[in-house]
């Protein structure tokens, strides 16, 4: 059974055991989150399709991990100005072990 969900604007199809890595949420390594926003639910007899988001079900996940991705390096430059800007980020992400996924 494998179910996609909506968290931090984008979707992720997820299946019970996978591992996901998602904008931040808060909270504590080791702390379980119901996520409710669940847009479709497959892999069972039919297919449960929400508009948009289906009424009772849930998926249920465990925070693996907070932590910040590799480093990107954003570099402006003007010719023949003298102008030069470099700037790095790193964007925070939550690791998610999916639990379960439940459907009524």
């Amino acid at each position: 059974m494998y179910a996609v969900i909506q968290t931090g604007g984008k979707q992720y199809k997820v299946e019970e055991g996978s591992k996901i890595r998602v904008e931040k949420i808060e909270g504590n390594v080791g702390d379980r989150i119901e996520i409710k926003e669940v847009l479709f639910i497959g892999g069972i007899d039919s297919p449960k399709i929400g508009r948009p988001i289906l009424p009772d079900s849930k998926v249920i996940v465990e925070i693996v991990r907070q932590d910040k991705s590799d480093k990107i390096l954003v570099f402006k430059k003007k010719r023949r100005k003298g102008f030069k800007k470099l700037k790095g980020h790193r964007q925070p992400y939550t690791e998610l072990k999916v639990i379960s996924i439940e459907s009524k």
